[in-house]
C-alpha cells in the first residue's frame, strides 16, 4: 500500500514537471544555443574545412573519441563533425537554413507562442534548402567547396540524366513561377511592369529590414529582432585559398561521396556494396514531425503601395477590380483540392500583434496593507453591533479596486435589516461608497464591497498574457478586467450577443471601446472580423483609420473609414440592413441556421462559390456616443438599429453601443430588450443605475474604470482593463505596417431616393470630359469596375466614382453590388453611340 502510494505521489510529481510552464522556455533556451552551436560550425567550416575535411572522413564518429587529435574548426571536435555532416554530406551552404529554423523554434517556446506555425516553417525551409542546393551545385558545381553538399551533387547529377542542363533550368524557373504565384501571391493579370514591381516590392518588403515593421526601440520584440539579425546572410563569395601545408582535396563525384557517406556511418570498415549509387536519407536524415498548419506566427511584410492617379488620390475600388473578391478567388483557385479552404490563406503574412507593445504598469500596483483589511473588518462588525446585529463568520476577498467582506448572519436576522444600513455602515469606514450583495447568488452569505484606499491598475497587458485569454475558443472574446476574486473575466460578445456600455461622462467608457476592439485586434485575423465604426465625436476612434485595409468595413463611396457624420451613419446602417439580408440569403441556400454553422460548410467546401457562396467573417458595429445620433437624427437612426438589434445575431453581425443615459428617449424598449449585456460605469443617481441594469449599484462605483457588468440577470464587479491612447495607437501602428487587402471590406451601397431620381435631371452638358472613353470601355470589356477605369483612364478614385455614379443614372451600367462588379446592361458599342447620340441631341434641344 505504501508503494502504491508513493509511485502514485512520483506520477503527480511527474505530471506538475510536465506542466511546468519553465519547461518550454528551458526547451526554447536549448533550441537558440544549437542554433548558434551550428551557426559558429558552419562558419568555421567554410575557412577550416580543407584541414578538418580529410580526419573527419578518415575517422568519422569516432573524431570524438580520440582524445590527442586535433581539428582547427573553431567549436573543435563535435563542430567539425556536425557541420561535415550537414555541409559536405548533406545540403552544402543552404544548411544554413537549419540553423536559423532551431533558432525561430528555440524563440518559439521562449515566447510560448503556438507550436502549429513551426510546421509549416519547417516544411518550407526544407523545400527551399533542397532548391538551393540544387541550385547551387548546377551552378557553382565545378568548385572544390561543396557548395551544394551531397544531396545537391546526387539530385543534380540524376536530374541531368533524366532532363540535362537547360532542364534544370526550366524546373528551377517553373519552382520560382509556383513560389510567385502560391506564396508570394503574385497577380499576373497585369501588364509586365506591375507584375514586375509587384514581384520587386515582395522581396524588398522581405530582405530590405528598413521596410519591417517594428515595435518601439525600448520593447522586447526590438531586442528580438536584433537577434534575429544577428545571424548575418551568406556571402556571395567564400575564400578558399589554403596554405602549402594544408591537404588539398578533389572534387568527388556522387559515387565517391556516397562511398565516403558509408564510410562515415560504418567506421568499423564494413563494406557496403552496390550495383548503383543511391542515397536513402530516410533512415539516417534527421526527421521532425510536422504539425497542423497556423498562420499565426508569419513574417512582417509591409503593405503594398496602392495605385494613384493623376489627381494623387489613392484609389480604394468598391466595385472589385478583377470581377471576384479576394475569398472567391481564393476558392476558385482551390476548388479542386481536397484541403478545407483556408479563409487567412489570402492575408498568408499577418502577423498578430505582440504583448510587449502594451505597457505592463507594474511599479503602480500597490499591496492591500493586512492592518487596513483588519480595521475594516473590525468596523463593520462594530457597526453592526451597534445595531443589535450579530454574524457568526466574515470572511475577505481583495480584489484591485474594492474588497468583498462575506458575512454569514446570526440565526433570526432578517437580511433587509443589514441592506438597510449601507450609508451607516460607509459612515464608519469613511469610504467613497459601499455596495451591499444580499444575498450573494449560490454563496448563502451576504457581501459588502468596500473601495481599497489605493486602488490597483489592471493594465490591458496584463489580461492578455492570461491563460484564460490565451486559451479562450470564443468567437468574438472580450478581456473586459478583473473580478473582485482577481480573476481574469473573458466575455463572447457572440454568446451576448450585443452590448450596451452607460455611464457619466469621464467614468471609463471610451477606455472600455479601446479595451474590446484590442481584445478582438489581438485575438483573430482580419479575415475572421470586420470592425464598423461610428465616432460622432469625431476623437475617440480616428486611429482606427490606419486598419481600413485590414479590420475595417465601410460604404464603397466612403472618403474616411471612420464614420463622423449623421448623414453617414444612416447610410452606413442601412447598408448593414442589406448586408443582413443577404448574409440571412446565403444561410438560407446553404440549410444553415447561423454563421457558424455556414462557415464551417463553406470551409468543408461543401457550398460552391460560383453559387454566390463565400466565407463570411464576423462585424462588429461600434458607436461611440449614441444619444447624439438620436437627437440629430431620430427614427432614421433608430430603425435599422432596432433591426439589426432583433435579427442579426444568427449572420454574425453584432453591435456595441456606448452612451452616458440610455433612457427611454434613446433607446427604446424594442432596442434593450435586445441587449440582454449591459456594462454600466459611475453613474450619479439610482434611477440612472435602474435604467442602464434594471438595478441599483452603479451610484455605488468609484469610477476610473470600475463597472459592473450584466448577463443574463447575473451582475459581476469588474475592474476594467486600461489602455493607454499611445499603447493604441503603437498596435495601430504595428498592424498598419503589414501588408493588407488590396481592396477593403465593402459593405452593399446604400441608394436614398434622392440619389435614384437625381438620374431624370442629368444632362449631357453635365456629364464628365472622359465620360464617353469610360462608356465604351466599360462596354468593350463588359466588366463594370471603377478600378478598371482608374487603371485604364489614369484617374484618381473620387473622379472615377463620379463617372461610375453618371453611368449608373443613364443606365449603362446597373447598381452596386457589393464588392462584385457591376452588370453592364448595353452589350454593343454600336448601340452604345447611338444611344450618346440621343443624349447629345436632347441636350442641344434644351
Amino acid at each position: 500500500m505504501a508503494k502504491r502510494k508513493k509511485t502514485a505521489a512520483g506520477q503527480r510529481s511527474l505530471n506538475i514537471g510536465l506542466n511546468d510552464e519553465r519547461l518550454p522556455k528551458l526547451f526554447g533556451i536549448l533550441f537558440v544555443f544549437i542554433a548558434a552551436y551550428l551557426f559558429i560550425a558552419f562558419t568555421s567550416y567554410l575557412f577550416t574545412w580543407r584541414i578538418d575535411q580529410d580526419r573527419v572522413l578518415r575517422f568519422s564518429w569516432t573524431l570524438l573519441e580520440y582524445s590527442d587529435l586535433t581539428v582547427e574548426n573553431w567549436l573543435g571536435r563535435l563542430g567539425a563533425f556536425f557541420s561535415s555532416f550537414f555541409i559536405y554530406f548533406c545540403f552544402g551552404v543552404p544548411s544554413y537554413l537549419l540553423s536559423y529554423f532551431l533558432y525561430r523554434l528555440g524563440m518559439n517556446r521562449l515566447r510560448r507562442q503556438p507550436l502549429r506555425p513551426m510546421g509549416r516553417l519547417f516544411s518550407r525551409i526544407m523545400l527551399l534548402t533542397i532548391g538551393l542546393s540544387i541550385l547551387f551545385e548546377f551552378t557553382l558545381g565545378s568548385m572544390e567547396f561543396p557548395i551544394g553538399g551531397g544531396v545537391g551533387e546526387y539530385l543534380t547529377g540524376y536530374l541531368q540524366r533524366i532532363i540535362g542542363g537547360p532542364g534544370i533550368i526550366l524546373l528551377l524557373l517553373v519552382l520560382f513561377a509556383l513560389y510567385l504565384v502560391f506564396v508570394a501571391r503574385i497577380d499576373f493579370n497585369g501588364n509586365p511592369r506591375e507584375i514586375q514591381a509587384a514581384v520587386r516590392d515582395h522581396f524588398s518588403g522581405k530582405f530590405n529590414p528598413k521596410r519591417q515593421p517594428r515595435a518601439s526601440a525600448a520593447s522586447p520584440t526590438t531586442a528580438t529582432g536584433k537577434a534575429a539579425a544577428a545571424l548575418p546572410p551568406l556571402e556571395g563569395t567564400v575564400d578558399l585559398t589554403a596554405s602549402e601545408e594544408n591537404t588539398v582535396l578533389k572534387p568527388r563525384s556522387a559515387a565517391e561521396r556516397l562511398k565516403d557517406l558509408q564510410n562515415f556511418r560504418n567506421p568499423g570498415g564494413l563494406s557496403l556494396e552496390m550495383e548503383e549509387p543511391l542515397i536513402q536519407p530516410k533512415g539516417d536524415q534527421l526527421s521532425m514531425p510536422l504539425e497542423d498548419v497556423n498562420l499565426a506566427d508569419r513574417p512582417n511584410i509591409p503593405i503594398d503601395p496602392l495605385n494613384v492617379g493623376d489627381d494623387g488620390l489613392e484609389i480604394n475600388d468598391p466595385d472589385e477590380s478583377d470581377g471576384l473578391t479576394p475569398d472567391l478567388a481564393m476558392t476558385q483557385e482551390n476548388q479542386n483540392h481536397s484541403e478545407p479552404y483556408d479563409p487567412t490563406a489570402d492575408l498568408p503574412s499577418y502577423d498578430k500583434p505582440v504583448i510587449p507593445l502594451l505597457e505592463s504598469y507594474e511599479a503602480e500596483k500597490v499591496e492591500v496593507d493586512r492592518a487596513e483589511l483588519e480595521a475594516n473588518k473590525d468596523q463593520i462588525i462594530e457597526t453592526l453591533l451597534n445595531f443589535k446585529i450579530e454574524i457568526t463568520k466574515i470572511r475577505a476577498t481583495i480584489g484591485p479596486t474594492v474588497t468583498l467582506f462575506e458575512i454569514v448572519p446570526a440565526p433570526g436576522v432578517r437580511i433587509s435589516k443589514i441592506k438597510n444600513l449601507e450609508d451607516d455602515i460607509a459612515l464608519s469606514l469613511s469610504a467613497l461608497g459601499i455596495r451591499i450583495i444580499a444575498p450573494i447568488p449560490g454563496r448563502g452569505t451576504i457581501g459588502i464591497e468596500v473601495p481599497n484606499k489605493n486602488p490597483q491598475i489592471v493594465s490591458m497587458r496584463e489580461v492578455l498574457e492570461s491563460e484564460k485569454f490565451r486559451t479562450a475558443k470564443m468567437d468574438l472574446p472580450l478581456a473586459l478586467g478583473k473580478t473582485i476574486k482577481n480573476e481574469v473575466l473573458i466575455a463572447d460578445l457572440a454568446k451576448m450577443p450585443h452590448l450596451l456600455v452607460a455611464g457619466a461622462t469621464g467614468q471609463g467608457k471610451s477606455v472600455g471601446i479601446n479595451s474590446i476592439i484590442m481584445s478582438l485586434l489581438y485575438k483573430k485575423h482580419p479575415s475572421q472580423v470586420k470592425l464598423v465604426l461610428i465616432d460622432p465625436k469625431k476623437v475617440e476612434l480616428f486611429p482606427y483609420a490606419k486598419l481600413e485595409h485590414h479590420f475595417l468595413a465601410f460604404l464603397p463611396n466612403q472618403t474616411e473609414p471612420i464614420t463622423t457624420e449623421t448623414a453617414k451613419v444612416i447610410h452606413i446602417l442601412n447598408s448593414l440592413c442589406i448586408e443582413m439580408d443577404q448574409r440571412y440569403d446565403l444561410l438560407k441556400k446553404a440549410a444553415a441556421r447561423n454563421i457558424k454553422e455556414y462557415n464551417q460548410k463553406f470551409i468543408s467546401r461543401r457550398l460552391n462559390p460560383n453559387k454566390g457562396h463565400k466565407f463570411l467573417p464576423f462585424i462588429v458595429l461600434v458607436i461611440d456616443e449614441f444619444a447624439d445620433l438620436i437627437m440629430t437624427a431620430g427614427k432614421e437612426v433608430e430603425m435599422p438599429i432596432a433591426r439589426l438589434a432583433q435579427l442579426a445575431r444568427a449572420v454574425g453581425i453584432h453591435l456595441i453601443i456606448a452612451t452616458q443615459r440610455p433612457s427611454v428617449n434613446i433607446i427604446t424598449g424594442v432596442i434593450k430588450a435586445n441587449f440582454p449585456a449591459r456594462v454600466a460605469y459611475k453613474v450619479t443617481a439610482k434611477v440612472d443605475s435602474r435604467t442602464i441594469l434594471d438595478a441599483g449599484g452603479a451610484d455605488q462605483l468609484i469610477g476610473r474604470g470600475d463597472m459592473l457588468l450584466s448577463n443574463g440577470g447575473d451582475i459581476v464587479r469588474i475592474q476594467g482593463a486600461f489602455v493607454d491612447t499611445p499603447e493604441v495607437e503603437k498596435v495601430i501602428d504595428y498592424i498598419g505596417s503589414q501588408r493588407g487587402y488590396i481592396e477593403p471590406y465593402l459593405l452593399p451601397e446604400y441608394n436614398t431616393d434622392e440619389d435614384i431620381s437625381g438620374a431624370a435631371s442629368l444632362t449631357y452638358a453635365d456629364l464628365d470630359d472622359m465620360f464617353e472613353q469610360a462608356a465604351h470601355l466599360i462596354v468593350s470589356q463588359q466588366h463594370g469596375s471603377t478600378s478598371m477605369i482608374q487603371r485604364r483612364l489614369k484617374l484618381g478614385y473620387n473622379r472615377a466614382g463620379r463617372i461610375m455614379d453618371e453611368l449608373e443614372q443613364l443606365g449603362i451600367v446597373g447598381p452596386a453590388n457589393g464588392s462584385k462588379p457591376r452588370e453592364v446592361l448595353i452589350y454593343d458599342e454600336i448601340e452604345l453611340q447611338r444611344y450618346i447620340n440621343d443624349i447629345k441631341k436632347a441636350g442641344q434641344e434644351q
